[in-house]
């Protein structure tokens, strides 16, 4: 039995008269309708909630909230659904409270450079509309032309771009949440600096769904970059590869973006977007995707001419810059499709791993002396720069019973070194659903109790989204 499980009331036919009366035709109950919520990107997992609902505004979801408060109806808060750790997942059924409705940009403030938006904007999108402004949103997860930035808001989601500008959390001045019992405030203020009381803007950022539904996004932008150059470094070794990402940073160059990608990963992406126009060759056992960025083409040259100086260290084969446009974009479609290219491929389960980046290569080592160990092979890509690697762990020949009994096995083993390396279990896809067993390796009980007590203090009856990071 599911954890809270006993303690949920299902769904009765007069809360959907309820719901029904509030939304209209924004509640959804049938099957066919229920079907498309009952997943988010995560393995293979499906759980149907009882009743879908779409408000449009931050009164109609405080009415929800307040009714299932009251009756002990779980609610799980969804946006695009296109997380990685279940965090979307309905697993106790009952309310799937959608933001798909609430994708308005309300304002971009050039004058202070903000942007106040709603949860359900994509965030490409989002992206776009502050750029025709001169301005820069920097967080770019790989599903950013379909993801929301509510989602990235609930995950602190990151990107290639956040080894230079940082993750989501470090754009976020101030947020309108709805609490769960209803009640609506906001968690901040519209200014840079901010000293008064407890953050309960960082507090909400990460935080899953778990404490309050956001309604309203207050983010900082800054000025858009004018200028950037992309090479892609292949390396005969990919510990060389891993080794190099520390010795770029150790010669003074903070790239826009740097990225870890086995040969494997690049080829799948090429075959999974049928585009071939890079050449990748079976010697090569990873590359390294490195971007520069600023207002001065000089300058860029030169950080380009230190990391050549740097990469001459490594045993690498020739070096690709991409000087036109449509080139650079598809070297970053490569990249941002290896996630669907893999998934595509096999059976697989993500780790999200990230340790200090100068421990990369010694995490690929365990993460193939593992794999040995317990028969499984594994495709790995992700933020190097951060020190975060993506471990995709394939299915491919395992019988279920070691898929099933095994490799969470060999996944704690794995976790428990990362800790040791100095890193976490999650960089970037949150706990959700499918990482919170692993969570006492990351953290001490008495780490444990006090975020479940935060979470005891925003939401006493534990309506929403239960079931996931404890």
């Amino acid at each position: 039995m599911l954890e809270q499980e006993a303690t949920f009331r299902k769904i009765r036919q007069k809360d959907i008269a309820f719901f029904t009366d509030l939304l209209k035709e924004r509640c959804k109950y049938k099957t066919n309708e229920l079907e498309p919520y009952s997943h988010d990107e995560t393995e293979d997992l499906v759980f149907f909630p009882a009743i879908v609902l779409v408000p449009i505004n931050p009164g109609e979801i405080s009415k929800i909230l307040s009714y299932c408060n009251e009756r002990s109806i779980p609610v799980t808060p969804a946006g695009a659904r296109t997380g990685l750790s279940g965090g979307a997942l309905p697993i106790f059924g009952g309310v799937l409270l959608s933001t798909e409705k609430l994708n308005k940009i309300i304002e971009i403030d050039e004058k202070n450079h903000q942007v106040i938006t709603e949860p359900g904007v994509i965030t490409q999108q989002l992206q776009d509309a502050v750029s025709a402004k001169g301005l820069f949103y920097p967080p770019d997860p790989a599903s950013r032309g379909s993801c929301f930035i509510g989602g990235n808001v609930a995950e602190n989601s990151g990107g290639p771009k956040a080894v230079k500008y940082g993750v989501t959390n470090e754009y976020v001045l101030n947020l309108e949440v709805v609490l769960a019992d209803g009640s609506i405030i906001w968690t901040g203020a519209n200014v840079i600096k901010n000293a008064t009381g407890y953050n309960l803007t960082q507090l909400l950022v990460g935080s899953e769904g778990t404490l309050g539904i956001v309604t309203k996004i207050v983010l900082k932008l800054i000025t858009h970059p004018t200028h950037d150059m992309l090479m892609l470094v292949p390396f005969y070794k990919a510990s060389d590869a891993c080794a190099a990402v520390s010795e770029i940073f150790r010669a003074g160059i903070v790239p826009s973006g740097l990225e870890f990608m086995e040969n494997d990963a690049l080829k799948l992406a090429q075959d999974f977007t049928q585009d071939f126009s890079i050449s990748v060759t079976k010697n090569h056992e990873a590359h390294l995707l490195i971007e520069v960025d600023g207002f001065d083409p000089e300058l860029l040259m030169s950080d380009c001419e230190k990391i050549l100086s740097v990469l001459e260290q490594f045993k690498t084969d020739e070096i690709l810059f991409a000087e036109a446009e449509a080139q650079k974009q598809t070297l970053w479609n490569l990249r941002r499709k290896v996630g669907e290219a893999v998934k595509a491929n096999s059976t697989y389960k993500e780790e999200d791993t990230v340790v200090p980046r100068h421990r990369l290569p010694e995490l690929l080592d365990h993460v193939k002396k593992t794999g040995s160990k317990y028969g499984f092979n594994s495709i790995c890509y992700g933020h190097a720069g951060d020190g975060n690697l993506h471990v995709n762990i394939l299915k491919g020949n395992l019988s279920d019973e070691k898929w099933n009994n095994e490799l969470p096995i060999a996944i704690k083993e794995l976790f428990t070194e990362v800790v040791k390396l100095g890193g976490t279990i999650s960089g970037e896809h949150g706990i959700g659903l499918v990482q919170k067993q692993y969570m006492p390796i990351a953290f001490p009980t008495v780490t444990i109790n006090l975020m479940r007590s935060i979470k005891k203090t925003f939401d006493p009856n534990g309506i929403l989204n239960p079931g996931k990071i404890f």
